[in-house]
């Protein structure tokens, strides 16, 4: 892929920074995962599963700012609906480590 092509499939990538106002289990999903209720300020709120339960708790999640994918079809996820990608890297040992920022901004912040 030429590089003008690559700058041109991450600008149609919307990133943007959100904080988390509701997390709980998800003993439903077939991985383990949490749900994750997501102030995008502007763009208001939005659902999503995560399967980031090997680091975080759902108590360690409340009041993060957190970065996600939000231009994307919505799931169904054992009966949830998923609305948006929550950002992270994936370690060896298959545990996920979220982004964020590296302080506050606002939220709904997309970036570039």
């Amino acid at each position: 892929m030429e590089n003008k092509a690559i700058l041109e499939h991450f600008e149609q990538c919307e990133i943007v920074t959100g904080t988390v106002l509701k997390a709980e289990p998800f003993p439903e999903a077939r991985k383990p995962a949490i749900k994750l209720l997501i102030d995008f300020g502007p763009m208001g709120q939005k659902n999503s599963s995560a399967q980031i339960t090997s680091l975080y708790k759902p108590t360690d999640l409340i009041g993060r700012q957190i970065l996600a994918l939000v231009n994307i079809p919505p799931r169904n996820i054992a009966g949830f609906v998923s609305e948006c990608l929550v950002l992270g890297t994936v370690c060896k040992d298959g545990s996920v480590v979220l982004l964020t920022t590296e302080r506050a901004v606002e939220n709904g912040i997309r970036v570039s």
